[in-house]
Parts: C-alpha cells; structure tokens; sequence
C-alpha cells in the first residue's frame, strides 16, 4: 500500500513533501489537461526553444542538450500526428509532455525545466497560440472584407429601404449597406491586430515570479520563438493575462456585428421582407412543417455571441480579486479563450461561405424602398433649397405626408396643385427631386450613398485589402 502511495507521489512530479495521495475529486478538479492539452505543439515548441537556449548558454551540456531536442521533436511528430495519450493524474500539459519525454531519454530529460516554471511555460504557451490562432481568425475577417466587396460591387446599383427604429428612413444602396458592415469588421480586424501585438511577448525564462538565478537569455528564447519583444518583469509575466482578456473584448466586438448582420439576414429572408433567399446549404427546415426554410446558421451565429461574452466577463471576474503573482483562479483563463477563438473563426468561415451564395431579390427591394415615403426627407431638402427654412419645410411635408396616406398614394403621386397648396414655392421639377434613384444620388457627401461616393468606398476596400495582402506575402 505505501508503495502505491508512493508511485502516486511520484505522478504528481511535485509530491515529494506530501504524506498522502491527492484527493480524487481535488485531482479532477486540478487537472487540466482536457482543455490545455490543445496547446500541446506550443508547449513542444516552447520546449525545444529553451533547451537550446540552456545548451547555447551552457546549462545544459551539448549531448544533455542534443538528447533532449531529438526527444523533443519525436513528441512534437506524435502530437502532430494525434499518437499521444494523456493522463489526468498528471494533471497538465506540460506535466504529461515532461513525463513521456523522461520516459524515452531517461533522467537528463528532468533537466528540461531547469530555470523555468510551469508559470512562465503556461504563459508562454498562451501567447503562442493565441498567435497562431489569432492569425486564423485575422485571416477569416480579410476574406469576410473581400465577399461583402465583391457584392456590394456586384449588386452596385440594387436600392433597398434604409432603417431607423426598424422603420423605413431612407432609400440607400444596398452595396452601401453592405459596406457599412466591411467598416465594422475592417475596425474588428484593426482592434485584433492591437490586441495580437501586445500578446507577442515572451514571458519564459521569468521563473515561477522572480526569475533564476541560472545564467539564461530570455532575448534568445524569445527570438528562437518568434516573439518580438520579452517581458519586462517577472511578475508581470506570469500574472498577466491582459492580452486574454484584449482578444477576447476585440472577439466580443467582432461577434456583435455578425449578430446584427445575422439579425438582418434573418429579417431580409422572411416572407415579409422578402429582400434575400438564403442558400439551402446553410438553412435547415422542420420536422413537422414541410414548407419551412429556417436561418439556422444565422440564429446560430447571434446565439453563439452569448458564449464570447460569457468568455470575456469570465476571465474579467477570475482576474479582478488576484494579488500578485500566480494563482490557481488562473486555469480558468484557457477554455473561454479557446472556445471563443474557435466560435469566431466558425462563424465567419460559415459566413465567408454564405453570403455569395444568397440569392438578392432587388426589385423587391427597390419597391420596399419607394413606399413609406422613404422621399419625405428629400421634400424637405428640396423646400429648404427653395428659401425655406428647414424646420418650417419639415411641417409643411409632414402634412403633405399625412394627405398623401389619406388619399392612398405616394407623395410623388400627389398633384402639384395640391403641393403648391401646402407651400407655393413647390414647382413642377419637385417630382424629378422626389424619383428613389434621384434620392438616392443626391446623397453625394463623403461616405454618403450616391453611386459615385459608393464607387469611391469600393475602390478604397480594395486597394486596403491589396495593400495588406502584399504586406502579409512580403
């Protein structure tokens, strides 16, 4: 029994001042290697760099060092190739990836974790893959940019009903529409970048907080894992999850415009609105009711929102209370960036998937633009060009909107006696100013939604998008 009790010790690679095996709730509780086993490769990687930065420096001798990279790159080939099993008594990663690596090189693989701890390999490791995948997620929001370009130049000259209060406002391109969201997620990507440059710092070789008293170069580790600069201060290093909780506020953004993008598909393709047909692809029907075509990806997608909320006040609230330097509260900081890392990258690669493929109903669309006095606005402006002043303009088509709906039609239906009635200085060229497509081109401000300024945004997405593709192949 007090052999048990001891190879229970020894699995834990931390047990030699404990008198008794852990606890098999504590050990289930304190494991964390069915979440953090995802940064396997980061760990290997962060591994082999710190081996060679003992070898170079001469804490490790050439065969100690030599031994330990062979061991190193056969565990990274079997992760690669998904061959490695791990053990929950082990309790981590980095504890399972150790063990498998004394196993086959013998003892000088304990001297691995020489001048590093399990918090500066745990932060390290973060980092890392919050690279690789931050770099996916980027990489998703340039291809969203590049479809929402292609339709807004494909459907150029498509006019649908602007909303405000979910009321029609105002007519606009639907290229326009479509752009203010590229503007979103143009923003979304800027915010991630941000975020994906303060993650690209090197915290190994900080130690467990105050460093090591071995003679290390963090700047050679740090360079031998790509990283671009190295943590100033030990604490800091192991205690600092900013660059978490950064990420996950720009993916919080991010999946707030792909819920409101989603809650318009979802209203368009209603038979109410009637604006778009969603691909069959990415819709579901019922069970019970054959004729139903559901916009499950885009519900989905504004449900899955919750999740990276949820992920960002998580970690808020684990880090809020902690005092210098590591605590165990911490390995609460991976699941929510992962799942929220891998909810944003699948919603946009189901939307970068979709929205080609959505069939736009624009004449639909032009008729919904042409009722609900979606012109009065320009009544008003075209009073207020005549001499009048505009809020005085605003009442006098205020009640000529109010006849137009007791007799039925649209404003530009009205007879010009019955517009001069309301203010003589209507004339008959009113009616060329209140046509949708004349609205619609009058709005040639910068930014606005006439064709030329709706050009002029197209040109600039693309010549951004071009200059940052020439920019990632350099």
């Amino acid at each position: 029994m007090a052999g048990d009790d001891t190879k229970a010790r020894d699995a834990r690679m931390w047990g030699g001042r404990f008198a008794e095996p852990t606890d098999q709730l504590v050990q289930r509780v304190n494991a964390s290697i069915g979440v953090d086993q995802a940064m396997a490769e980061e760990d290997l990687l962060g591994s082999l760099a710190h081996a060679r930065m003992l070898t170079a420096q001469g804490v490790l001798s050439e065969a100690e060092g030599a031994a330990i990279v062979d061991g190193l790159e056969q565990l990274l080939a079997e992760v690669r190739a998904g061959r490695v099993e791990w053990q929950v008594e082990l309790e981590d990663v980095h504890m399972n990836l150790e063990r498998l690596l004394t196993e086959r090189i013998g003892p000088v693989g304990g001297k691995l974790h020489t001048a590093r701890s399990r918090n500066d390999q745990v932060a390290t490791d973060m980092r890392l893959y919050l690279k690789r995948r931050g770099a996916e997620v980027r990489g998703l929001l340039i291809e969203l940019r590049g479809v929402l370009v292609d339709l807004a130049e494909r459907h150029l000259d498509v006019i649908m009903p602007g909303y405000t209060h979910l009321q029609v406002a105002q007519p606009v391109r639907f290229s326009h529409h479509l752009l203010a969201y590229h503007e979103m997620f143009r923003r979304d990507q800027g915010r991630l970048e941000d975020a994906l440059r303060r993650a690209d710092v090197s915290p190994l070789g900080a130690g467990a907080l105050a460093g090591t008293t071995f003679p290390i170069d963090r700047h050679l580790s740090a360079e031998l894992l790509g990283f671009a600069d190295v943590a100033a201060n030990s604490l800091d290093a192991v205690s600092d999850r900013d660059f978490a909780l950064e990420t996950l506020a720009a993916l919080a953004i991010l999946m707030m415009h792909l819920s409101r993008l989603s809650e318009e598909l979802i209203f368009w393709s209603s038979q109410e609105f009637g604006f778009v047909t969603l691909p069959d692809a990415y819709t579901t029907g019922s069970s019970i009711m054959p004729q139903k075509k559901n916009p499950d990806v885009c519900e989905l997608v504004r449900g899955k929102t919750g999740r990276v909320y949820g992920a960002l006040m998580g970690l808020l609230t684990v880090m809020k209370g902690l005092p210098l330097s590591y605590n165990k509260d911490m390995q609460e900081d991976k699941e929510g960036l992962f799942d929220a890392l891998a909810t944003a990258a699948d919603s946009l690669r189901l939307y970068v998937g979709m929205l080609p493929r959505m069939q736009v109903h624009d004449k639909r669309m032009r008729s919904a633009a042409g009722a609900a006095y979606s012109n009065a606005t320009d009544l008003a402006d075209y009073l207020a060009r005549k001499g009048v002043p505009f809020r005085e303009a605003h009442h006098v088509v205020g009640r000529l909107v109010g006849e137009a709906l007791a007799q039925g039609v649209p404003l530009e239906a009205l007879p010009l006696e019955t517009l001069q009635a309301a203010e003589p200085r209507i004339e008959a060229d009113v009616y060329a100013a209140l046509d949708v497509e004349s609205v619609v081109d009058a709005r040639r401000s910068y930014g606005g939604t006439a064709r030329e300024r709706v050009r002029e945004q197209i040109t600039a997405a693309r010549r951004a998008l071009a200059a940052e593709a020439a920019e990632a192949s350099a």
